[in-house]
C-alpha cells in the first residue's frame, strides 16, 4: 500500500508540473513561446519582437504576457517614414510592454539625404508619439541591393546617417550581421559606428549569444534576432533575445 501511494504521489506530481518546464529542458523555447504561455524569466533575460505591420491593441496585450521589447518599423526603405510606427508603438504602450523602440530601414539610393531621412522619422515620432516612445532608433543595416554599388560611397552615406543620431540628439543602435556589413561596406573590419549598441541577426533558433563572433569591432552584441519570419500572437514578427535591452 505505502509503495502504491509513493506512485500515486509521484505521478500526480509530474502531471500537475508546468508544460513549460519539459519544452526549456528540452530546449524548444521558441515552441512555448509560440503558445503564448507565461512563464518566468531566465534572470538577465529579455524577449522581444520586431515587425514591418502595425501592431493592434489586441495583439499587443497578448505580447506583453511574454515579451518586454517591441521594435516596428519607424522608417520604409523607399524613403518615407512608416505612418503606422506610432499605432504601434501607442498600442504596446497601453498594454505595457516595457520597451518601445523603433527601427529606420534607410534609403541611401534616395534623393533624401541621410540626416534628411533621420529628421524625417524623429519629427513624427516627437508629434506623434513622444511620451510613449522609448527614444531609441535602430540603424537596419542590411540587404545590399537597397545600397549604392559602391564601398566607398556606402561609407560615406552611413556614416552621415549615424552622426545624424548625435546632431538630432537620438539614441541609437546599429542592428546588422556580419555578412550584410561586409557585403555593404566592403570588410568586416569597417568599424564605423562601433560606439553603439549591436543588434545582430543569425536564425539559429537559440536564444543565446555563444554563436557570435566579432565583426565591426563590436566585441559584445546588445540583442539577438534569432527568429525570423515566424507567427505570434496571429501576427508575423522576429523573435529577439538580450541579457539587458
Amino acid at each position: 500500500m505505502t509503495a502504491f501511494l509513493l506512485l500515486l504521489l509521484q505521478f500526480v506530481t509530474v502531471a500537475c508540473m508546468p508544460r513549460d518546464i519539459f519544452e526549456l529542458e528540452g530546449g524548444v523555447m521558441s515552441e512555448f513561446i509560440e503558445d503564448n504561455s507565461t512563464t518566468a524569466a531566465v534572470a538577465g533575460t529579455q524577449y522581444g519582437i520586431d515587425v514591418s505591420t502595425t501592431i493592434s491593441s489586441s495583439t499587443a496585450t497578448c505580447l506583453a504576457s511574454t515579451y518586454t521589447f517591441v521594435v516596428p518599423r519607424g522608417y520604409r526603405s523607399s524613403g518615407s517614414v512608416d505612418t503606422q510606427v506610432c499605432t504601434s508603438i501607442i498600442a504596446a504602450y497601453n498594454a505595457g510592454i516595457k520597451i518601445r523602440d523603433t527601427y529606420l530601414f534607410p534609403c541611401p539610393t534616395c534623393s533624401k539625404s541621410a540626416s534628411a531621412q533621420m529628421s524625417e522619422l524623429v519629427s513624427y515620432l516627437n508629434t506623434n508619439c513622444k511620451s510613449q516612445w522609448s527614444g531609441r532608433i535602430w540603424l537596419d543595416i542590411e540587404g545590399s541591393s537597397y545600397w549604392t554599388g559602391s564601398t566607398s560611397s556606402n561609407k560615406a552615406w552611413y556614416q552621415a546617417l549615424r552622426d545624424s543620431c548625435k546632431s538630432l540628439g537620438v539614441t541609437c543602435g546599429i542592428y546588422s550581421s556580419a555578412s550584410q556589413w561586409s557585403a555593404i561596406f566592403g570588410s568586416t573590419s569597417y568599424c564605423y559606428g562601433s560606439d553603439l549598441p549591436l543588434w545582430y541577426a543569425h536564425y539559429d533558433n537559440l536564444a543565446s549569444f555563444s554563436d557570435f563572433t566579432t565583426f565591426g569591432c563590436w566585441t559584445t552584441p546588445h540583442a539577438k534576432q534569432y527568429v525570423g519570419t515566424t507567427t505570434v500572437c496571429s501576427m508575423g514578427v522576429d523573435k529577439n533575445y538580450a541579457t539587458a535591452f
